[in-house]
């Protein structure tokens, strides 16, 4: 175990979030926040220090990265950005409270878009930029964002790329990671400056098309107005249904479509499995919610909107979806369990293994009724091997167990089944409002201390695939071998 490399490249991360803080100060003090400026200006100071203190300290080391210090960096890198990036909230007095600050931030690095707040406008330009902000961060990883801007002494950096992306594989699209890493957020940069300007076009000012944005790129979802997307007009909520389900998709297929390997990408069997999905959802519940509005059009918007939210585990709401029919909302929960493609900034089991669950379950029913075929595990016509298949099949195993720990102990709290179970599902898929108490004209502001901190580890496991979590905080992870 390289413990000195570990710290040395959380220390790296902690002065990138220093550096990231500077684009809120200026937010800040274009708006003549002195106050919000103060906040973020010792905050950096101070993560400056830390981080400084802490590459110093660790210079001196083996910089190869195995796959066990991939994932404990990515689990220490995570948390350490959450807590910092919460201090800024409690200085300015946005947020008070540090243990609700820091569910507001790991809800946004994480991309889950759940909150604390009754409602974000009374909160100061520069935290509603960082709040905002933080998802853009977190939707195309904190890892991969250090990889493509500092340079690194080997390619083994793969293994941080492999705990960080979602999905059940992650591989390089060019030799280099670094190259990777630098062309998957030059696609994100160019994709969030194209929707930014979109956005513009339908009326938003800058602020508010920027925060959009941003939540919409990295599918978080926190809005700056209490009703969310509500009160924005129905071609801004076109764009922004249009925006959620592009970046659902798998990056990759947008670096093939760059390089104009069309075919390849259009053969993605979870583009299209996704595509039919969505179609399918927002057909069914078009038709479920039709009598509760005036028009086809009004019900159609609604039903795509929530759907594309929903599935990319954005969380944005144009209305209270609490209110629809039970058949309705059951969906809506499925979907939020399916979530969006591998390798999007989307949270959820992915698409990808949704399918290729489906197919294992298949293959298996075959060779119950033909116990001497050997039929095989296909994804995009391409074998699919069987410690691909069986890590699929532990993932939701565990996935299953983590999920029922976590709803156990949150239902020590005072509040309905419905209630918490969506807000474990909601927290644990990143995607912020849930059912009942949690909908999406409520919040989480009524759970105890403790229950925002579990929920908090919720979004941390969900957004990072549970394994980085667990084994940085298993004793056997440490041990020497």
């Amino acid at each position: 175990m390289n413990r000195k490399m570990i710290f040395y490249v959380v220390g790296q991360i902690i002065k990138l979030e220093a550096l990231l803080m500077v684009l809120p100060m200026a937010c800040a003090l274009i708006y003549g926040e002195y106050r919000t400026l103060l906040a973020f200006g010792i905050t950096v100071a101070g993560a400056l220090l830390v981080g400084c203190l802490i590459t110093l300290s660790t210079r001196k080391c083996d910089r190869t990265i195995y796959a066990r210090e991939g994932f404990i960096i990515c689990a220490f890198a995570w948390i350490a950005m959450s807590a910092i990036g919460a201090v800024p909230f409690v200085i300015s007095g946005d947020i008070p409270s540090y243990t609700d600050a820091f569910f507001e931030t790991v809800s946004g690095f994480t991309t889950t878009g759940a909150s604390i707040l009754a409602s974000p406008e009374p909160l100061s330009h520069g935290a509603l930029f960082w709040r905002s902000f933080t998802h853009w961060i977190g939707g195309m990883g904190v890892l991969v964002l250090m990889m493509a801007v500092i340079p690194t002494n080997n390619d083994r950096s793969i293994h941080i790329m492999r705990a960080e992306m979602p999905g059940p594989i992650v591989d390089k699209i060019v030799p280099r990671v670094r190259n990777t890493a630098t062309i998957l957020y030059l696609i994100y940069v160019v994709m969030t400056f194209v929707l930014t300007l979109f956005l513009l076009a339908g009326g938003m000012d800058l602020f508010a098309a920027l925060t959009h944005a941003f939540g919409t790129a990295g599918t978080g979802g926190f809005g700056i107005m209490g009703d969310s997307i509500g009160s924005y007009s129905p071609y801004i909520q076109w764009v922004l249904t249009i925006g959620m389900l592009v970046f659902g998709v798998n990056f990759n297929l947008y670096y093939l479509i760059l390089i104009k390997k069309f075919k390849q990408a259009i053969r993605s069997e979870e583009l299209w499995v996704y595509i039919a999905i969505v179609v399918i959802s927002v057909t069914v519940i078009a038709g479920n919610i039709a009598s509760m509005y005036p028009t086809v059009s009004e019900t159609v918007r609604y039903a795509a909107f929530q759907v594309a939210s929903i599935i990319t585990t954005t969380g944005y709401s144009t209305t209270d979806f609490n209110l629809w029919p039970g058949f309705s909302k059951t969906l809506l929960l499925m979907l939020m369990f399916i979530g969006g493609c591998a390798g999007s900034t989307a949270g959820g089991l992915k698409v990808s293994r949704v399918v290729i669950l489906g197919k294992t379950i298949r293959r298996e029913l075959k060779v119950m009724i033909h116990p001497r075929s050997v039929p095989s595990v296909k994804l995009d016509g391409k074998r699919i091997d069987d410690t691909t298949k069986n890590g699929v099949c532990s993932y939701l195993a565990l996935y299953i167990i983590v999920f029922a720990v976590i709803l156990f102990f949150l239902s020590l709290e005072p509040f309905d089944l419905e209630t918490n179970i969506s807000a474990v599902a909601a927290c644990f898929n990143n995607i912020g409002p849930g059912l009942s108490g949690v909908g999406p004209m409520a919040n989480y502001s009524a759970y105890s201390a403790a229950s925002k901190y579990l929920l908090s580890a919720a979004m941390l496991l969900g957004r990072l695939e549970l394994y980085p979590l667990i084994l940085s905080f298993s004793p056997s992870t440490w041990i020497k071998k």
